[in-house]
């Protein structure tokens, strides 16, 4: 068995005999089960969070529901597609999609091409479909870091050599995405980026480094903006502007609260009903607290616990470097994307516009998980069955 220092962390991976080829094996139905289970519970709460609304705004119950079922047919055929695509060619194609993503985020940011909603830049319209960029853009960074770290090997454990170079590209995402502004996207870029960086070798005391000096920046931005400052001051004592600043979030607390062990019953919830804003998008987790209960919310968060760790173990056999990084890194992403997005409707973090990987309503955001899941299916199908050391540079996931 071999060791590769991660940081300060002596990690082991298994090493296999050399062979020749590689190993066709079928896609791992668990993380695809997983995620189907994840969707369709998305589509019920969603038509439950949305139905009262949607027939009092556009006459029609089902709006947001036939929406969601379209995006998610789509998603679905995306990820078929992708499963059958060889991951490798994303390596290929990771400067020119990066790229790609730099002028769309421009394009966000030209009046007249990007579409402004609730006081943010955020959308692009092509006819009667609205993209959103800055999610497309959180699957593309992970592709340039999985490709960029594979690459540079062993050199990751230099700052100058191994990180400064991908800093100073996420520092220009992120510049672009704050800009609409949009900061829950550009911490979980930051989450995954370190994350990715520690587990392919960087040294803790330069990844250490970077969090203390991010700290002040955050801060920076938190408390030079009116809305943010708001949020924050809110999230300290939510409870003191219960029926302004703070209703979302106490809306959330009493939904949570009022579900109790079982539940009320699924469709009889009350906080929908004008009470939580966004129930059906950001705050879905709250409703299913509140109409399924602890039990209802426990199990949506092993069902994410169960696609973690089927990812990670996909990642971990993965045939090369890139497959290893591009897995976790995928694995990294939704995963933590759930735990903010949990951790926000629960109080635990100030309020951001995020959604629930699979669950929430959001075309633009199921749509770039499910092709990640895709990737990892088509990783899941290729596995080497000799050394795992024979890629070119990078460190080894398995």
């Amino acid at each position: 068995m071999g060791y590769r220092s991660a940081g300060t962390l002596a990690l082991p991976w298994s090493q296999t005999n050399q062979r020749s080829g590689k190993q066709r094996v079928a896609a791992d139905y668990t993380l695809l089960a997983v995620t189907m289970t994840l969707a369709l519970v998305g589509l019920v709460m969603v038509f439950s969070a949305s139905a009262i609304v949607a027939g009092n705004r556009f006459h029609d119950s089902g709006f947001f529901l036939k929406r969601q079922v379209a995006w998610l047919a789509f998603g679905f055929l995306l990820m078929h597609l992708t499963s059958r695509i060889d991951y490798t060619l994303w390596k290929k194609l990771s400067m020119p999609m990066l790229l790609c993503m730099l002028l769309l985020l421009v394009m966000v940011l030209i009046p007249g091409i990007g579409v402004v909603a609730k006081g943010a830049r955020r959308w692009l319209r092509l006819g009667p479909i609205s993209m959103q960029p800055a999610e497309m853009v959180k699957l593309v960074v992970v592709i340039y870091m999985a490709a960029y770290l594979a690459r540079k090997g062993d050199k990751i454990a230099s700052f100058r050599e191994g990180l400064l170079p991908a800093l100073i590209v996420l520092g220009l995402l992120s510049g672009l995405v704050l800009l609409e502004p949009d900061l829950g996207t550009v911490v979980v870029m930051g989450l995954v980026t370190i994350g990715l960086c520690f587990l392919a070798g960087a040294r803790l005391s330069h990844l250490s480094a970077l969090a203390l000096c991010a700290i002040p920046v955050v801060m920076v931005l938190a408390l030079g903006s009116s809305y943010r400052r708001q949020r924050l001051m809110t999230f300290l004592d939510p409870w003191k502007e219960a029926s302004a600043a703070g209703f979302q979030i106490t809306q959330s607390f009493l939904a949570f609260g009022s579900g109790g062990p079982f539940g009320v019953g699924l469709g009889e919830g009350k906080q929908k009903l004008y009470f939580l804003p966004e129930a059906h998008t950001d705050f879905v987790l709250s409703l299913v607290g509140e109409e399924l209960g602890l039990m209802g919310t426990v199990i949506v968060v092993l069902l994410f616990a169960a696609f973690v760790w089927r990812g990670f173990q996909i990642a971990a056999r993965a045939r090369v470097p890139f497959g290893r990084h591009l897995g976790m890194g995928i694995t990294l992403l939704i995963g933590g994307q759930a735990l903010v997005n949990a951790a926000v409707v629960t109080g635990l973090l100030p309020t951001k516009g995020l959604t629930l990987p699979f669950v929430s309503y959001g075309g633009s955001s199921l749509v770039v998980s499910l092709i990640g899941v895709g990737i990892l299916l088509n990783i899941s199908r290729d596995r080497h069955a000799g050394d795992l050391r024979g890629g070119q540079g990078g460190s080894d996931y398995a």
